[in-house]
């Protein structure tokens, strides 16, 4: 009788469950990040920045000293770069440079951390993978106006339409 009712429990806590980690499942399947591939011919670079340190201080993403986009914790852009060596450079106190070597129909991770400076926090870049950017579902595209002149970066139209053309 008690393994009759121990078993009928177990089965009502799972099917009560069930809904609930379904939902769970769909919450975060709407939630990731579609990354289009990269034109024909071209490479690009996915920069991204969690945490919550340094929230006041951008870390404004420059090539060629012209600035790319700022990324604001939470958020991320996307570059689509020539072949070829790049250099990306980002500054407070103190500047840091990542040359990558971009190639072509490849994509790659760069992730911007705030570490401690003497007065305020201080950009560093780093090479990252697509697994780190993944695992923060809840990131944000950078918006249009936080992004600078400097050509490469999707701004959100240019996304949604590189987006809508790959998954054609």
């Amino acid at each position: 009788m008690i393994r009759k009712v121990l078993v009928s429990s177990v089965i009502a806590l799972f099917i009560s469950s069930a809904p609930a980690l379904a939902a769970e499942t769909n919450e975060v399947k709407a939630n990731s990040i579609t990354i289009p591939s990269p034109p024909v011919g071209q490479g690009q670079v996915v920069f991204f920045r969690t945490g919550s340190m340094g929230l006041a201080i951008g870390c404004s993403v420059n090539e060629n000293g012209q600035k790319v986009s700022s990324l604001g914790a939470g958020r991320y852009f996307v570059l689509v770069d020539p072949p070829g060596r790049h250099e990306f450079t980002v500054k407070s106190e103190a500047k840091d440079i990542l040359a990558l070597e971009v190639e072509a129909g490849e994509t790659q991770y760069v992730t911007c951390r705030m570490k401690m400076g003497l007065i305020v926090a201080r950009p560093d870049l780093a090479p990252s993978t697509e697994a780190a950017f993944r695992k923060n579902a809840k990131l944000k595209l950078v918006d249009a106006e936080d992004m600078g002149p400097g050509e490469g970066a999707l701004r959100p139209d240019q996304l949604a339409a590189a987006i809508s053309a790959s998954s054609k």
